[in-house]
């Protein structure tokens, strides 16, 4: 069994200069490759419809596509300082802080309305990132993974990643200033998924940690947002996530049934090692540079705000059931169940599964057709 420090490279989850340590990729890097060590699998049993739940996954799927360029409304005007001060207004922000101290004493309106501009460049740009490697690991799902009606459903997710790479860097380039870098904890994260010969590593990785976080965070900011353009996108992308979640949970669910403990702990650790880079990235120490700040300096006093306390929280609503659908909370004498406890996630776990859940998310009749006309 490996340690917390073997594990995430530190024994303190929280340890902040241990996690602001990690270095950033060269940004002037256009291309980035990573050594991917699995093997092609080919299977001659093409019996469509074997695994039910993912035959009515693929069915879905097929039907419920949309096109990035012509079904969303590009041609809305993005006031990106409104947005900001509606962000800022009904999140509550900073306002349980004490900002008369400290690196924020000489901030007035202007710096905190940039600020607001940063973090929502810096949320999507994340997410663009993450849609890329979500490409990049579902195709290796097609290739690795043995089950035909698992490489007929991850086919269509390929189709639903590039679409959803699109309409970030669009929404991103045209309406905002530009993205920001991959986020370092984010790219090793990433780098360990695709690394992984194990296919259901990469389902692991991606399905349930990756994609499971995407989901709540775009369910959070659908809510948040006040800008129609990017409410309407984030309507859409959750719809596909939630089915590439239940891809992971259906098609693991199985899987796991038959794992060793050794096997199963592994399973753990890496899901848990997940849970931590997702969370240290949501530090976004790169908004504070831009800024002009040290990261250092500004976090030990915004990093116990209970309304970025909360956020970070909520981020895990779709994990930890999905963890636990799995049999991952409880394997080993509930070791991943103690780890999510030290956390402070591991209230959500009676929360619903989303392999029970996704067709709540997937789009209405009317929206379909609304699609169709445009």
């Amino acid at each position: 069994m490996s340690t917390t420090e073997d594990l995430i490279g530190r024994a303190d989850l929280n340890d902040l200069e241990a996690i602001l340590s990690v270095s950033a990729p060269d940004r002037e890097e256009s291309i980035r490759a990573v050594r991917d060590n699995a093997d092609a699998i080919f299977t001659w049993d093409y019996e469509k419809g074997a695994r039910p739940a993912l035959n009515k996954l693929y069915e879905k799927a097929k039907v419920s596509m949309w096109n990035g360029e012509t079904d969303l409304p590009w041609d809305t005007e993005v006031d990106q300082e409104e947005v900001a001060r509606n962000n800022q207004a009904l999140s509550g922000g900073f306002e349980n802080l004490d900002l008369t101290r400290g690196p924020f004493a000489k901030w007035g309106e202007k710096e905190w309305l940039q600020l607001g501009m940063e973090f929502q460049n810096w949320s999507l740009s994340q997410f663009m990132h993450g849609e890329q490697g979500a490409l990049i690991c579902t195709a290796k799902i097609v290739e690795t993974v043995p089950w035909i009606d698992a490489k007929y459903y991850a086919s269509t997710q390929v189709m639903d990643e590039a679409r959803h790479v699109e309409v970030f860097a669009r929404y991103l380039d045209s309406k905002l200033n530009g993205h920001y870098p991959l986020n370092a904890h984010l790219g090793l994260l990433l780098e360990d998924i695709i690394e992984d010969s194990r296919w259901d590593m990469t389902y692991l990785g991606m399905q349930i940690m990756v994609e499971g976080l995407a989901l709540a965070a775009f369910g959070f900011m659908h809510q948040l947002t006040t800008e129609p353009l990017l409410k309407q996108l984030l309507r859409y992308v959750m719809s596909d996530e939630a089915r590439h979640v239940a891809f992971g949970v259906l098609s693991l669910q199985e899987y796991y049934q038959d794992l060793t403990s050794a096997e199963l702990m592994e399973r753990q650790e890496f899901a848990f090692e997940a849970a931590v880079r997702m969370r240290d990235r949501f530090l976004q120490q790169e908004v504070w540079e831009r800024m002009g700040l040290n990261p250092k300096d500004v976090l030990p006093l915004v990093i116990d705000n209970p309304n970025r306390a909360l956020f970070q929280q909520m981020l895990f609503t779709k994990i930890v059931p999905n963890c636990k659908k799995l049999g991952l909370l409880d394997a080993n004498e509930g070791w991943l169940r103690h780890r999510f406890e030290e956390l402070g996630v591991i209230h959500f776990e009676d929360l619903t599964d989303t392999s029970d859940e996704y067709q709540a998310f997937a789009l209405s009749d009317r929206e379909l057709a609304e699609s169709d006309v445009a």
